[in-house]
């Protein structure tokens, strides 16, 4: 993958280039820009589409703490590097998180919003606690005790229809150290529900009926907080991930949304 020096960060990415309009994928905590695969191959025929590792994965290394106004900052700096002057922001989880965050830094750069399996507050204290215990454990003992579950929320149950394999690699690979820098930008993270209102951009929000990490109810919030037309589409059955676990669903909704953009 090509890199670029970003808010003193070297970022991995990844450009299909091409003349259509410029599509910007960012994906959610303890995954990478290849949890976009299937989209990008179903976009690549009409549209440009980047995708990135943010801070503490794939490629691209957290050297230090930092928050999602920083993500906010790098999807604009890449933005800048790769010469794309407005894009569509399409971002699941945590990706989302920063999507949002660079909507309000700069209106002017994101063409459109879309929101995979994501919201605009903090974590529920309700299930922070358990978060904060699985993190523990898979510092101190490697991502082995622990992976199954964080497996379930994010992908599904074990018989889905996502292989959790390939994951449980590279958390494996993963710098238990450099970990608890994005861990703390999502524990950590403000809640900008409130700012929804100035985001005038259209946006589609799309959320699995499944998902075991955000209830449905916080993509509602999302959806009457904006400004701007915002549509809400069910992904029936879709985990945390539903891009990885639905894609079909994904990517029908997905590329008619994006067709019908001025």
């Amino acid at each position: 993958m090509p890199t670029a020096s970003i808010n003193g960060v070297s970022i991995s990415y990844t450009d299909t280039g091409g003349d259509g309009a410029p599509v910007v994928f960012s994906h959610g905590y303890l995954m990478d820009s290849s949890m976009f695969d299937p989209q990008v191959a179903a976009l690549a025929p009409e549209y440009r589409v980047v995708t990135w590792d943010e801070r503490g994965f794939g490629g691209t290394r957290a050297a230090g703490p930092f928050t999602y106004w920083d993500s906010a900052s790098d999807v604009l700096g890449l933005l800048d590097h790769l010469g794309i002057a407005q894009a569509v922001l399409a971002g699941m989880s945590q990706g989302g998180f920063l999507s949002l965050r660079a909507s309000l830094l700069a209106p002017h750069r994101v063409r459109a919003l879309v929101l995979i399996d994501s919201q605009a507050g903090q974590e529920d204290p309700a299930v922070a606690p358990a978060y904060e215990q699985l993190e523990q454990t898979w510092l101190e003992h490697g991502p082995g005790p622990v992976q199954d579950i964080v497996a379930s929320i994010i992908l599904g149950p074990p018989d889905g229809t996502v292989d959790y394999k390939p994951w449980f690699a590279k958390w494996a690979a993963l710098d238990r150290e450099e970990l608890s820098f994005p861990f703390r930008a999502l524990m950590d993270r403000d809640d900008i529900t409130g700012r929804l209102g100035e985001i005038e951009c259209p946006a589609l929000i799309l959320h699995g009926t499944a998902d075991a990490a955000i209830p449905v109810a916080k993509a509602e919030v999302v959806r009457a907080g904006l400004a701007g037309p915002a549509e809400l589409v069910l992904i029936e059955g879709g985990s945390h991930a539903s891009n990885l676990s639905n894609p079909d669903q994904v990517n029908v909704a997905l590329l008619e949304f994006l067709r019908s953009l001025p």
